[in-house]
Formats: structure tokens, sequence, C-alpha cells
């Protein structure tokens, strides 16, 4: 169908392309590639978990929520903060329950960046973040972590800070790399915005999938960073329940009074049994602190079963991502390379270039090892081979 030859549009992202994670994740499935591109498990969520969301589906929990979220699943997700990182939100007034972590990131975004505005993220990133702080107007401020380890660099943001910083972006554990902060990454920051009227957003999604003894420097650990501070997460990412789109932000009241104000007109409210089941789910604390040993375990299946490959993997901490360089297979870029392994091997994986706004390539490619065993042992096998 053609578009009435009248209607002249002006794109607000002409540069946009499609995301990475839709082209490979179909690019996947046409050749019937195993899929370690896009993050998401391959194995169910808890059948305890499946049994809720039924039973609250049953009981007549099917209409709209409340638009913050049902008043017990925000309680239980205070309760759980307080206990884990000692920070007292009140949950009538100071959390959102959103449809994934990516909306409450829009919604943070959108509440407090104006045009001019400049926002500090490091990169490579998560892909959504430059979209968003471009369609309210802001100028995304880069980054670049610093290899081999994918340390921020302190002095460059101090460097960076300028009169119209409206915010920093965090993200730990770090999306794509596996980096997680320390505390004294905390330390530097809190010097860095003490003085400040900074905004920081927290992208800490992979919170709970965190190894090696390394503990997860939420910012609601930090009352110094709680009080300037969206702490945002997902449930779908810590329940294995990816499809639900169920996140969560926390704020304090002013910042989340903004927030609101744009969540309400995004989706409104969010799909109000899964809410309920992860209420109740929330009273098992097992069910969340027993995923580092879980996601460690996957992670060194898969690292064991690659090892005599020619993928050399890069030191991680935290998520269920590993990064591999293959240097020593090829000189392509890291585009055509995936492409040519999907096509050919039939293992898909995500460019790391595609997270860096002048298409660094550092001949590194992402893995999702949110997989069965039997799927990580299919996909190693053909890794070893190449």
């Amino acid at each position: 169908m053609q578009i009435n030859e009248q209607i002249k549009l002006t794109s607000k992202q002409p540069d946009l392309k499609t995301s990475i994670f839709s082209i490979m994740s179909a690019l996947a499935a046409k050749e019937k590639a195993i899929n370690l591109s896009q993050g998401f498990p391959d194995f169910p969520c808890h059948p305890k978990l499946i049994e809720l969301m039924h039973r609250h589906m049953l009981k007549g929990n099917n209409q709209y929520a409340p638009m913050p979220g049902v008043a017990c699943l925000r309680e239980n997700l205070v309760q759980k903060t307080e206990n884990l990182y000692g920070a007292k939100y009140d949950p009538e007034s100071e959390i959102t329950i959103t449809s994934g972590a990516t909306e409450a990131l829009y919604a943070a975004i959108t509440a407090v960046v104006q045009p001019g505005d400049e926002v500090i993220i490091f990169e490579p990133w998560y892909d959504a973040y430059i979209p968003m702080i471009e369609y309210s107007g802001g100028k995304p401020v880069t980054i670049p972590l610093v290899l081999p380890d994918f340390r921020i660099d302190w002095q460059q943001v101090k460097h960076k800070i300028n009169t119209k910083t409206r915010a920093i972006i965090i993200n730990s554990p770090h999306n794509p790399t596996g980096a997680v902060l320390s505390e004294k990454d905390i330390q530097n920051l809190i010097q860095i915005v003490k003085t400040t009227d900074i905004i920081l957003i927290s992208d800490e999604v992979y919170e709970h999938i965190i190894f090696d003894g390394f503990y997860h420097q939420s910012l609601a650990r930090f009352p110094e960073l709680t009080e300037r501070s969206f702490v945002i997460s997902s449930l779908g990412k810590t329940f294995h329940a990816t499809g639900w789109k169920v996140g969560y932000c926390m704020a304090p009241f002013e910042l989340m009074k903004e927030f609101r104000k744009i969540h309400q007109f995004i989706t409104f409210s969010i799909n109000t049994p899964a809410q309920y089941a992860y209420a109740d789910f929330l009273k098992e604390p097992e069910h969340y602190l027993e995923l580092p040993g879980f996601y460690q375990q996957k992670r060194d299946l898969f690292l064991n079963l690659t090892k005599e490959s020619a993928f050399l993997p890069i030191e991680n901490h935290g998520t269920y991502f590993q990064l591999m360089t293959y240097s020593a297979i090829s000189d392509e870029n890291d585009i055509e390379f995936v492409r040519r392994l999907a096509i050919e091997h039939k293992i898909a994986a995500i460019p790391t270039s595609v997270f860096y706004r002048n298409g660094q390539d550092n001949k590194i490619i992402r893995f999702c090892f949110a997989k069965k065993n039997e799927t990580l042992e299919q996909a190693a096998e053909i890794l070893c081979r190449i």
C-alpha cells in the first residue's frame, strides 16, 4: 500500500536502523541456527510461577491494574530492596511497575531530559539508550569503557561533565560486557556528582546474575546516590519470563512523580495476573538468591566446553552474556562475521560494534548462555570446529 502523496513525513530518527537483536533472531530463525544472540532463556520459568499466574487468572484478576502497579507487588519489591540493599522506599509513592525495564528507562529519561540536555552513557551500551535520549531532544555523550576489562575511566567522566549534564546512565552488571561496578567505582561516582544536580539512571536488570563472589553495587545501597537515582530492574530477567514484560522503577518521591506522568500515557497499567503471580513468588527469596550459582554453572559450562576452540573469552562477572574475541579466526568485521557464523555454522551471536557510536570493531562478539545445557553443548561443539 502506498502512502498518500500529499503526506510529508519528517523522521525523528532518520538514521535509526532495526535493532540488531531483531535482525539476528530473524536470521537465526531463517537459518535454523542455535540462537545465542538475543538475551532470553530457552528453558521454562518455574512451574510454580506458571501455576500462580493461572490461579490469579481464574480468581478474576484480569482487568486493569492500578497505574503504579498492584499494591502487594510494590510492597514485596520494596521489602526485597530493603532486605538486600538497605534502602527504604515508600511502596505508595516511590515505586512503579512497568512494561519491562525498557519502558522504565524510557519513562525515566523522558521525565527528566529537556532539549539541549546532555546525558552521559558508557559504550558499548544497551542499544535503547541513545534513541530514548534523542527523542527528548537530549544529546548523548559517550565515554568508551576501557579494554580489556571494560572499566569506567572516571577521569573521562569528570572531563565530560559540564553545566548541560542532566543525567548519567549506569548499567551494572553491564550489558553487553558482563563487567560489574566495584565499591571503588561507586565511591568515584559519589565524589563526582555530590556537588551537582545530576540525576542517575541505574539499569540494574541483571542484579541477581552476578558471579565469582562479587556483590551487586546497587545505587540503592548508597544514600548519597539513592536520593538522586532512578533504580530500574526486571522481573522478566530475574525469573526467566522475559515475554511477560514486567519491570519496575524505584526513585525518591519528586522523581517518581515526574516518572509516573510519563508512564501513565505509555502503558498506564501492566499485566494484572502476572503482577499478582510475581507478588506471591517473591515471598520465597530463594528463587532469586539462588540465581548467581545457577547462572555461574551455565557460564562455567559454556567456557569449559569452548576452551579448545579458537574463540577467546573476555572475563565477565555478571549477566548471562559471554564476550569472545574471534581475532584468531578471521579478519572480517564483526557484523560480517556473525552473519557468516549464522548462515554457514548455524550459530547466532551479536556483534558488539553496533553498541559503539563510531562502530568500533574490536573483533568481539556476544553469546547468550541463558540456555539449556544441551543447547550449550550443541553450540560449543560447532564453535570448536570453526
